[in-house]
């Protein structure tokens, strides 16, 4: 999908909600628990309730890893089902790699190739070569971790050099130089607020994958205050606030209209920037 393909996808549903497929077996509805597949159910339920109001899912991969092998079969048929029946949504496998050279290739090849998702979180603590195989795809995105938002972020993203630059700012002058911004994201956490604005002097018009809103407790108005551009440029990522929003089996229902509320909010936002047109 490329940037331009994104923008309009937003424009049309008036939103930027990306919504994380974080299937945790434990908190399962048990009205699914003598599926064949419950987590494969879950996630169906979920996105057909769901997908009008979003642009964008992204499903974590530790959840499907720690199933096991079944677990991983049940993250790729999700992401065959959806590339199906909802092709124009964005799919983002959130794996936090980042490894170099061949190692590198192979998970490039691994999630563009072979599970066909639109783009993959890379950590880029070892450099452009642990970052440069990811790019060589077109159509696909990086979405590179900038400034998180749990507690330890501030044990290395934060410490400055001689000059007065953070480490997060760093990176992300540096690694703009690798890819430009059709290609290339960044994770920023929403509880970071008012380091948006430090990030977007840096990255004007990349777009930013925002995790943290909903659950985390991340503000959503704060996020389009410091970090919103002319085409938007974000991607708010929520889970547990929509995915887990009942356990009955009304869950999918639930689900739905957690979306909605966030999206109608977003479209607010949206037609206050002049991003789409004002509601007749």
């Amino acid at each position: 999908m490329t940037k331009q393909e994104l923008i309009e996808n937003i424009k049309l549903r008036q939103s930027f909600l990306c919504i994380g497929l974080d299937p945790d077996i434990e908190k399962l509805p048990c009205c699914l628990k003598t599926e064949p597949d419950p987590v494969l159910s879950f996630n169906k339920a979920i996105i057909r309730a769901t997908a009008n109001y979003c642009v964008a899912y992204k499903p974590n991969i530790a959840f499907y890893e720690s199933l096991g092998s079944s677990g991983m079969k049940t993250f790729e048929e999700t992401v065959s089902w959806l590339k199906e029946n909802y092709p124009q949504h964005f799919i983002i496998a959130d794996a936090k790699r980042g490894d170099i050279g061949n190692t590198a290739e192979h998970y490039a090849r691994s999630f563009f190739h072979k599970m066909n998702v639109d783009a993959v979180t890379v950590a880029p603590y070892m450099g452009e070569d642990s970052v440069k195989p990811f790019l060589s795809s077109p159509g696909h995105w990086v979405i590179l971790l900038a400034l998180t938002s749990n507690k330890g972020s501030s044990d290395f993203q934060l410490l400055e050099n001689s000059l007065g630059e953070k480490l997060f700012e760093t990176v992300l002058r540096k690694s703009k130089e690798w890819g430009n911004d059709g290609q290339m994201m960044y994770v920023v956490g929403a509880t970071q607020g008012k380091m948006l604005q430090d990030i977007r002097r840096i990255i004007p018009d990349h777009f930013l994958l925002v995790p943290g809103v909903g659950a985390q407790g991340g503000s959503l108005a704060d996020v389009v205050e410091y970090g919103i551009t002319p085409d938007c440029g974000l991607l708010v990522n929520s889970s547990r606030s929509i995915i887990y929003a009942s356990s009955a089996s009304d869950f999918a229902e639930a689900a739905g209209n957690a979306a909605r509320d966030m999206q109608q909010e977003m479209a607010s936002y949206l037609r206050a920037k002049a991003i789409i047109a004002q509601a007749e």
